[in-house]
């Protein structure tokens, strides 16, 4: 039974597939728990939402998930209809998803593509254009295209009403020691990546520094690529290694804000990291064609990178075979903060979603 939780609340069906590393996922369940935390009623559907046991394990009042499979239409006809259907980074909806939402005896919803977050040029441009349905048991409706993004011209990025108030009343030293890390004056280094070629680099230089660093190594792909080449190395000087359990989203904020200098990759870490406006490298998806290299370029121009930030993330993106630059967390963290500052003025996602929605109906 669905909640009331606003006498205004659109329902809402977000669909998504997780196609790998639980980025598709993660980026719904922010959006559908930020929408219930505004009285909004979601459903969300994935084909594989098993990463919510770790990514989300208390749930959210106000969303309901179900398994994206053969049987959700079943489902759907024995729901109240949702007024605004999201299908999420391209996914598209089965045919009989479709129709259904095409019944002409029923109110149409409005239907938009999210898209993914980029701050090229053209999301501008797109953000909010119509596209007519030519074809299918959709013929003669409209899907949207909403594009999150880092201007006004665009649908903004995901942040919490609470945000502030969560990271003001943060308790950093009761959170490490909630993660068994003790002792001071080491420097906190949070470690999110695919397997970037210059990775090796970093451990050395983190192992050669001359003061302590401790390395809280997320789990997965970067446990496993880190791990490797630490076993190679052997003798790790001052270098302390923790390597996390996976943690849930509220964590892995936390973890953000804890540490002096974090790793992150893909789209929901880099927005998360933003937000902690603490210096952050961001190892962005890696796409055969190397539009990545454009995509990253554009972010590090929005984010005012200075030089010794662009030429790092050139060399961790391998868009350089340059040496690795050393890390300078003065600079990075001035323009990570001057970014936050200037993010916060803009609407965020859920609010400009629920603006679009209401208006298009």
């Amino acid at each position: 039974m669905w909640t009331i939780l606003d006498v205004n609340a659109l329902r809402w069906d977000i669909f998504c597939k997780v196609i790998d590393n639980h980025g598709d996922i993660g980026v719904c369940w922010r959006l559908g728990t930020d929408l219930a935390a505004r009285g909004q009623q979601v459903r969300l559907w994935v084909d594989d939402p098993s990463a919510l046991a770790w990514m989300a394990p208390e749930g959210c009042t106000g969303v309901r998930v179900g398994r994206w499979s053969v049987d959700t239409l079943g489902l759907l006809q024995s729901m109240p209809r949702a007024n605004v259907i999201i299908e999420a980074f391209g996914c598209a909806l089965d045919p009989e998803l479709v129709a259904h939402y095409a019944d002409p005896k029923h109110c149409i919803p409005v239907w938009i593509n999210l898209e993914y977050l980029s701050a090229e040029a053209f999301v501008q441009r797109c953000h909010g254009l119509p596209s007519p349905v030519m074809q299918g048991p959709g013929k003669g409706l409209t899907k949207y295209f909403f594009y999150p993004g880092f201007t006004t011209k665009t649908g903004g990025l995901l942040r919490e009403t609470d945000l502030a108030e969560r990271q003001s009343t943060f308790d950093r030293r009761a959170w490490l020691h909630q993660q068994g890390i003790v002792g001071s004056g080491q420097r906190l280094i949070s470690l999110f990546c695919y397997e970037p070629a210059a990775l090796g680099t970093l451990l050395d230089q983190l192992i050669a520094a001359p003061h302590p660093t401790h390395l809280l190594v997320t789990a997965g792909r970067a446990h496993a690529a880190t791990r490797s080449l630490l076993h190679q190395r052997g003798n790790i000087g001052l270098l302390t290694v923790t390597w996390l359990d996976p943690l849930s989203q509220v964590d892995y904020d936390h973890l953000l804000w804890a540490c002096d200098l974090n790793f992150v990759r893909g789209e929901d870490s880099l927005v998360r990291a933003l937000w902690a406006a603490k210096p952050f490298v961001w190892n962005i998806y890696p796409q055969t064609d190397e539009a990545h290299h454009t995509k990253l370029d554009a972010f590090l121009e929005t984010l005012q990178a200075p030089p010794s930030l662009r030429q790092f993330h050139h060399v961790w993106n391998g868009v350089s075979s340059d040496p690795l630059p050393a890390l300078d967390l003065g600079s990075w963290g001035d323009a990570a903060l001057a970014a936050r500052r200037r993010l916060l003025q803009l609407p965020d996602l859920a609010h400009l979603l629920l603006q679009f929605a209401k208006k298009t109906s």
